[in-house]
């Protein structure tokens, strides 16, 4: 292990643009007796971060916002809630993990994953990096899987239902549309035409481009729809569900996530919405998926590290398909690569 007395980190300084992020100096993290100090390798950076530092809130929850991430600027200013790298120490009574071992994780709400080194909970959610995947794939496991994995559960999702997800062409509508058909249901994958040839190989069986098609009047009744955009009325997305079927509500503002439990229940269906439940569990069953081969997350690209604005104006650009990963280390600027499942 380097005896390093201080490591870099990307810090956002206020709420604003990319050029609110700056590079800054932290101490080095020591892990706790249950601990590991990670040295990361990639990381990402997704919608939750480019929310989190633009102050881009669904409506409803600017002044909710601000009480709960911090007044004039991210109380956390440490962003990033995945990671994947290689343990470099462990605390006296770890006993899970060794130095050298390569694990992926997921540090949620925490955040803290733009750093070149952080400190895990060994019981906590991090898990073996399945020897299939590359770090940048495994940085990418957790948000759009657990998400999804929350969801799916709180569905109880049957094999052989049919599931309907809009904005099937991001980090959390990929995870949406593989884990679901891992599930035995069949897919639909609402997403720009150009993006079919994806979706069918993430296991879609069908998909409409809502720029052509108007999914509400093709006649089709769904049992689950899952919703990662927060674009269309509320009534519309309830109206393509069968009886007894779920809305998901991924992406709402405040008075729809007031309204639409409320509409559901007048018609027999249910509507799901609120943060996901962050697990260990997860993150144990998402490493399992991978080395199987039954979820690998979409890459959409990877930046250098010196690079973290441009990410976050990718991200924020909302033209990516899957996960913009950052790759942690060496700060020389370089361009970053592009490639899909």
């Amino acid at each position: 292990m380097q005896h390093r007395t201080t490591v870099k980190v990307i810090e956002c300084t206020r709420y604003g643009t990319p050029e609110a992020l700056q590079w800054a100096e932290r101490p080095m993290p020591r892990p706790g007796s249950h601990e590991l100090l990670v040295r990361l390798v990639a990381t990402t950076v997704n919608s939750g971060d480019w929310r989190v530092r633009a102050l881009h809130l669904p409506p409803g929850f600017g002044p909710l916002g601000r009480l709960a991430l911090g007044l004039r600027r991210p109380r956390q200013p440490v962003l990033g809630t995945e990671f994947a790298g290689v343990v470099e120490d462990t605390g006296v009574l770890a006993c899970r993990f060794r130095p050298g071992d390569r694990v992926f994780g997921f540090t949620g709400s925490r955040m803290g994953c733009h750093a070149e080194y952080l400190c895990m909970d060994e019981y906590g959610p991090v898990a073996p990096t399945p020897p299939q995947l590359g770090c940048e794939q495994a940085a990418a496991l957790c948000f759009g899987g657990s998400t999804m994995l929350h969801y799916y559960r709180r569905a109880s999702l049957n094999a052989g239902e049919h599931v309907l997800v809009i904005g099937a062409s991001g980090t959390v509508g990929s995870a949406a549309v593989q884990l679901a058909r891992n599930q035995g249901a069949r897919v639909t994958a609402v997403c720009n035409a150009v993006h079919a040839p994806l979706m069918q190989r993430l296991g879609a069986l069908h998909t409409i481009d809502p720029a052509r098609h108007d999914f509400t009047a093709l006649g089709e009744r769904y049992d689950v729809v899952v919703d990662c955009v927060g674009t269309f009325p509320i009534d519309d997305m309830l109206g393509v569900l069968a009886p007894g079927g779920r809305l998901l509500l991924l992406a709402a503002g405040l008075g729809d996530l007031m309204r639409a439990p409320l509409l559901g229940r007048s018609r027999g269906l249910r509507v799901m919405a609120g943060p996901a439940q962050e697990r260990a569990s997860d993150v144990a069953e998402l490493a399992a998926l991978a080395a199987r081969g039954e979820f690998i997350p979409v890459i959409d690209s990877v930046f250098p590290w010196a690079e973290f604005r441009q990410a976050h104006a990718r991200v924020e650009s909302r033209r990516k398909v899957g996960t913009v990963v950052l790759r942690v280390g060496g700060l020389a600027p370089a361009q970053p690569s592009t490639s899909l499942v």
